[in-house]
């Protein structure tokens, strides 16, 4: 929604409930705009410093004894095909 800074400073309250209801607020002067009105987690999101995935992945929570033993026991042998019949279906 947008308001003129007239109107917005008159209803600052309800421009406020309805950024943290509705959305960001625009605030207009002459037409133009000249400022948004967000939520605060909104706003939380936008300014936090960027993380690098290095970072993320490390932050994960660690797995239990018992979970990282069910992946010990998981045999990952890959067959290794290299041809394989596949049917293009160019013959009739």
């Amino acid at each position: 929604m947008s308001w003129q800074v007239q109107e917005a400073k008159q209803r600052f309250s309800e421009v406020l409930r309805a950024a943290e209801t509705d959305g960001p607020q625009t605030i207009t002067r002459h037409g133009n705009a000249v400022a948004v009105i967000i939520d605060i987690d909104r706003y939380r999101k936008l300014t936090q410093p960027e993380r690098r995935f290095a970072d993320h992945l490390l932050a994960m929570p660690k797995l239990s004894e018992d979970a990282a033993a069910v992946f010990d026991e998981i045999e990952g042998e890959r067959k290794i095909a290299l041809d394989r019949e596949i049917d293009l279906g160019l013959e009739e």
